[in-house]
């Protein structure tokens, strides 16, 4: 069995570093994995790119303009929306490339930034390989946004779209909604994946996916890796104090609006006010932060980069006493699972995929959603309140017993045989 991955890079997202860890757990199996991206920033030799020669990095780069510059000049409603709509007209046919041709099954994870258009998706169906297509987000069965928020039109059809200027029944959600039904028209022989059981519920609800069989796998995760690691000397190394309660928050982008900062100030400072006093609290995050002034939080803050080394961010876990992800929307945050991993206990939103992995009050606690006083208890209960070596333990056996390699490569090795006996 051939297996080609196809996502729009091997690193830089939440959705690359899925991808290229579900290569590694196929690989464990003895599965002959491909990766076939846009853009190839790891050394990975199972990763192909079509990026090859000058003349084609220069059509890539266009690509990516051309798919947003008009969205975020003609379209957006505003700043924060820029990046959360994706129109998908423009991209590289790559249904003749070696590692697609190759390909038994040809497995779609998220392949937006100008990569794949809407008809270039259509020209992979059109190949009649079995596909396999993993949801990272919502973008397959909307009209364009990634999530929606409180926006249920894709539960019909798209249009007076609440992301643009100029809302209206006819739209470029509408238009856009539409390609995809065309799209869809084409395809046979194709399963969806979710990475959380929330999202195999809203995309069963929507009307582009009615009739497609539609599964939920999660992420895997490399346990050997992500574990817990000596808090001492991780804080050494960090240079982080030894004998004080450490909170850790971090996102690839800390201000991208779904992970939810402005709720984690919120929080922060109901918990300085009304649970503690002492000077026994601080804070540590990471991630990319363009504009955030951290002495706005009323605690002591130690701020990292982005962390691009697996093993760092295996040690800032593991220092911290709890992993706090207020996110308002989210599949499968990596981030969580990551904690988790490290005996970490984690404080979210119960939103989203996020009560897939955590449970209350064994291994965190969810707070209610949008409510940054319920937040900040959470926060308390797990830094003074549980039993913490008891919600480490159990934060660390949920992983393990959910998520690991092993287990999230024999379901997908279920769904590619299931593909492949339909097919013949």
């Amino acid at each position: 069995m051939k297996v080609t991955l196809i996502n729009t890079a091997d690193a830089g997202g939440g959705a690359p570093m899925a991808c290229m860890r579900l290569l590694k757990a196929l690989q464990l199996k003895q599965v002959a994995v491909t990766l076939q991206v846009q853009d190839k920033k790891t050394y990975t030799p199972e990763v192909k790119t079509i990026s090859k020669g000058f003349f084609r990095r220069l059509i890539i780069k266009f690509n990516f303009f051309a798919e947003r510059l008009p969205f975020i000049w003609f379209y957006a409603k505003e700043k924060s929306l820029r990046f959360a709509f994706s129109s998908a007209r423009v991209g590289s046919n790559i249904s003749k490339e070696d590692a697609i041709k190759e390909a038994d099954i040809l497995h779609l994870h998220w392949t937006n930034s100008g990569y794949l258009s809407t008809k270039n998706i259509q020209q992979l169906f059109e190949t009649g390989k079995p596909i396999v297509w993993t949801l990272h987000d919502m973008w397959a069965f909307t009209g364009g946004c990634h999530y929606a928020a409180d926006c249920t039109h894709f539960e019909n059809e798209c249009g007076n779209c609440w992301m643009l200027k100029q809302p209206a029944s006819h739209d470029i959600s509408y238009a856009d909604w539409q390609l995809k039904k065309q799209m869809y028209a084409k395809a046979n022989n194709l399963v969806f994946v979710t990475c959380s059981n929330w999202l195999a519920e809203v995309a069963r609800s929507s009307s582009l996916l009615s009739g497609f069989r539609i599964e939920a796998i999660p992420n895997p995760i490399d346990t050997n890796l992500f574990s817990p690691k000596n808090k001492t000397e991780a804080r050494k190394k960090w240079g982080i104090d030894l004998d004080v309660k450490i909170i850790l928050f971090g996102a690839a982008n800390i201000l991208d609006r779904r992970k939810g900062i402005t709720y984690l100030i919120e929080a922060l400072h109901d918990l300085k006010i009304n649970y503690i006093q002492t000077e026994n609290i601080q804070v540590v995050i990471f991630g990319k932060n363009k504009t955030f002034d951290v002495n706005s939080l009323p605690f002591k803050v130690y701020e990292l980069n982005l962390i691009s080394k697996q093993e760092e961010l295996a040690e800032l876990y593991s220092l911290a006493d709890v992993f706090v992800s207020p996110t308002i929307e989210d599949n499968l945050p990596n981030t969580i699972m990551e904690a988790l991993a490290c005996g970490t206990p984690v404080v979210a939103f119960n939103t989203g995929g996020v009560p897939d992995m955590v449970t209350h009050q064994q291994n965190g606690y969810l707070a209610n959603y949008k409510q940054a006083t319920d937040f900040a208890a959470g926060i308390n209960y797990v830094l003074n309140t549980a039993d913490h070596n008891e919600l480490a333990a159990n934060a660390r056996q949920k992983v393990m017993r959910n998520f690991t390699n092993d287990m999230v490569a024999e379901k997908y090795l279920a769904v590619y045989k299931s593909i492949l006996k339909e097919n013949n």
